[in-house]
């Protein structure tokens, strides 16, 4: 109806208030109305004060909205006014879908937040994240079992508990890892990243025990080398022991007693000889063996300084010219910068790409225009040094295999040569890979 209209409402109280101010005026010209005058200017104020009030519905209603939004009051609805006009009941219909969007979106978060605290608490990796000030922002079952507490609220109540595991905590370096060593079931790596929220530094570590990985992986690589050594072990302890018992008989049947000594059969004699010469040979071939394992478990720590790459590979290339003139390829070094520089050991490394190149060298034999080249390059924070040849190159089946202890698959070859250069660069931080394209070319990489 008109008379609920906003509008309305406001003109008639102005009309009101013309209607008392021209009785004021009337009662101000006469000479004995003074007092009635004055009752009717209060009458006046107060429809002043009555008419602010009702026009500052909508401030009210703009506050009342903004504090539910301030302090999440998204229950209260905005309908009591509706009729007060059209303006009004769109107003409050406007105020009354924000709050239901904010209502919803509240919901949302939350059922997210619920979602993600649920996965965090299931993972089995530990999951903690503290401010600049100790104090714990996140934290899952995982890592309160690592940190042996039930409950925490500041990182510093830590240091009671547990206080090289919290100096680990704090001194891991964004980007990077460190090692942690607990009890004998417990062997942590932490990771650590930053990020900034609302403004404040959050720093955000994960915890994960991988001692029983470890314990499986050494269990597989002990149980591996048994087999190995079983396998080289009863290679030349068979025959050895075969051919003993047959000269036993050699001596048995063709060595005969004349006077004061013994006399052998030409023959006999023969097949005695050959199986000495049996015995001889594959003894040196264990013993071969047994040097090679010593040497692959015996490496001295590296002596880190800094090399100068385009210093080490003009060496290397120096120490390996006689091997490369003998073995017919061409031989090219590609240097992408002449300041790359790495620290390690200037030897080791230099033995490992000595080996690597004697590899690609033989890989070579036989092929029309052989070439080995030797790269360098820096990618993603990292140094890279690349021997690559195009011979044959290595099937798929043995491309996983050419890093294991003893493995080769050359008819001479020991084995460990690939193996002994990849730990060597597992002791720089770095590691040692191989891909390769058959018949194209087969690429060692060498990562700082």
């Amino acid at each position: 109806m008109a008379f609920n209209d906003f509008r309305f409402r406001v003109g008639i109280r102005i009309v009101f208030i013309g209607l008392v101010v021209a009785l004021i005026v009337f009662m101000l010209s006469k000479p004995n109305m003074f007092f009635a005058a004055s009752l009717t200017f209060l009458i006046l104020v107060i429809q002043f004060v009555e008419l602010y009030r009702f026009t500052s519905q909508t401030n009210r209603k703009l506050t009342r909205f903004l504090e539910s939004i301030k302090y999440s009051d998204f229950i209260s609805g905005f309908t009591s006014d509706n009729q007060l006009g059209q303006s009004f009941k769109e107003l409050n219909e406007a105020f009354n879908e924000v709050l239901e969007a904010f209502r919803k979106a509240r919901s949302e978060k939350e059922e997210h937040w619920q979602y993600l605290n649920t996965v965090v608490q299931q993972v089995r990796t530990g999951i903690l994240s503290f401010d600049d000030e100790g104090e714990v922002q996140l934290i899952n079952a995982n890592a309160k079992k690592f940190m042996g507490v039930s409950s925490i609220q500041n990182l510093d109540e830590l240091i009671e508990i547990n206080s090289r595991l919290y100096k680990a905590i704090y001194d891991v370096e964004p980007g990077k890892s460190t090692l942690y060593k607990g009890s004998s079931d417990l062997l942590l790596t932490i990771q650590a990243t930053e990020m900034r929220l609302r403004g404040d530094t959050v720093k955000l570590v994960t915890l994960q025990n991988i001692q029983t990985e470890l314990q499986r992986q050494e269990l597989e690589a002990w149980q591996n080398l048994t087999k190995v050594l079983r396998h080289e072990i009863m290679n030349s302890i068979t025959p050895i022991s075969s051919l003993t018992s047959t000269l036993r008989e050699i001596l048995e049947h063709d060595l005969t007693k004349v006077s004061e000594h013994y006399e052998l059969k030409n023959e006999g004699a023969e097949d005695l000889k050959e199986g000495l010469d049996t015995i001889e040979s594959r003894s040196k071939g264990l013993i071969k063996f047994i040097d090679a394992y010593r040497e692959y478990t015996s490496l001295p720590h590296p002596n880190f300084k800094t090399v100068h790459l385009k210093d080490l590979l003009s060496k290397v290339e120096n120490l390996m010219r006689n091997e490369i003139r003998k073995g017919g390829v061409v031989f090219v070094i590609t240097l992408e910068s002449t300041h790359l520089t790495v620290e390690g050991d200037e030897e080791m490394i230099e033995q490992v790409l000595i080996n690597l190149i004697k590899n690609a060298i033989e890989a070579c034999q036989g092929i029309k225009n052989p070439k080995v080249e030797l790269k360098t390059r820096y990618i993603d924070e990292h140094i890279l040094i690349e021997v690559i040849d195009n011979g044959p190159g290595i099937i798929g089946e043995a491309l996983d295999k050419v890093f294991v202890p003893f493995f080769s698959t050359k008819k001479t070859g020991s084995g460990i040569g690939l193996s002994l250069s990849r730990q060597i660069m597992q002791m720089h931080n770095g590691n040692l890979y191989v891909s390769s394209i058959p018949n194209v070319k087969t690429v060692f990489t060498l990562r700082f």
